[in-house]
């Protein structure tokens, strides 16, 4: 999953030489997104004649941007809003991943051409055993809302082997759509039926700094049980109200940071073949949004 922040960063990269691979990362708006600052973080820890820098992409030329990568011989593309659906008609395959979700956030140049995957699931499921030891296997989960995010997870939860992935969306046909993804396994919920999950997943944007809606909680609270899981794919701010009464009532939690900083390990190892190096990503990700 790309987000970004308003928050100001430093380039982790300080030389350059003439055979420097570059990756970077195209959407609209894009000047604030902490690809950059994750990906170089990387290349400098591990010494690698790499860099990662943005691309300002507007609505409607995707096509063009990744026709532009494959002249410039660049390595490796993330990609956020508004292209993550578009830049599939430009890509010579795409991951089963990627086609199931009509999403790519991760374009790698190869030699049988360019080819489109999805890194949010797998960094979601990443960051969930890293945060916590958990395993979704045979597990209740609850996830809020039905867009990109959340689809990403849901489809992330089945192939994980979650006993039941519960939706709850306001806006029922989308959130059939997305439940669909979990096949037998998900089902369409009313918002009390979280209180049976063992995993709550917020991938809406309430509560989120610039939003529509940047204060308040995606649901009651009280509906939350001591003991459960809940993750707010959000991380700015980097503790939402909801955390924070899920915290009061007794849940474990955590934010998106790191489904941010997994997705992007995963492309990381995709384009360079190395081990990500998830600390020091994480040490930039973490400087970056404490400003």
């Amino acid at each position: 999953m790309q987000m970004t922040t308003h928050l100001h960063t430093p380039a982790a990269v300080t030389s350059l030489t003439g055979a420097t691979q570059v990756v970077g990362v195209i959407g609209q708006p894009v000047s604030h997104s902490l690809s950059p600052v994750i990906h170089n973080a990387g290349f400098a820890a591990l010494g690698l004649d790499w860099v990662c820098v943005a691309f300002p992409t507007p609505a409607g030329q995707a096509s063009e941007a990744v026709r532009g990568m494959q002249a410039l011989g660049i390595a490796g593309l993330s990609v956020t809003m508004p292209h993550k659906a578009a830049v599939i008609q430009a890509l010579d395959g795409v991951s089963e991943t990627a086609e199931m979700l009509g999403a790519v956030n991760c374009i790698t140049r190869t030699p049988q051409g360019l080819l489109g995957e999805n890194t949010d699931g797998a960094g979601f499921l990443a960051g969930l055993r890293a945060d916590f030891d958990f395993d979704p296997a045979g597990a209740v989960c609850a996830v809020l809302g039905a867009g990109g995010a959340a689809r990403s997870v849901i489809l992330a939860l089945k192939q994980a082997g979650a006993a039941q992935v519960l939706v709850v969306n306001r806006t029922l046909d989308s959130a059939r759509i997305a439940a669909g993804l979990a096949g037998e396994s998900g089902m369409v919920v009313g918002v009390e039926s979280i209180s049976q999950a063992d995993l709550v997943v917020n991938a809406t944007s309430v509560g989120m700094d610039g939003s529509a809606t940047p204060t308040g909680t995606p649901c009651e609270p009280s509906l939350l049980q001591s003991g459960q899981i809940l993750i707010d794919l959000i991380y700015h701010p980097a503790q939402t109200e909801f955390m924070r009464e899920a915290q009061r009532i007794g849940c474990q939690v955590s934010n998106g940071v790191s489904m941010l900083i997994h997705q992007a390990g995963v492309a990381f190892e995709i384009w360079t073949g190395e081990k990500a190096p998830l600390e020091a990503m994480t040490e930039a990700v973490m400087s970056a949004l404490q400003g």
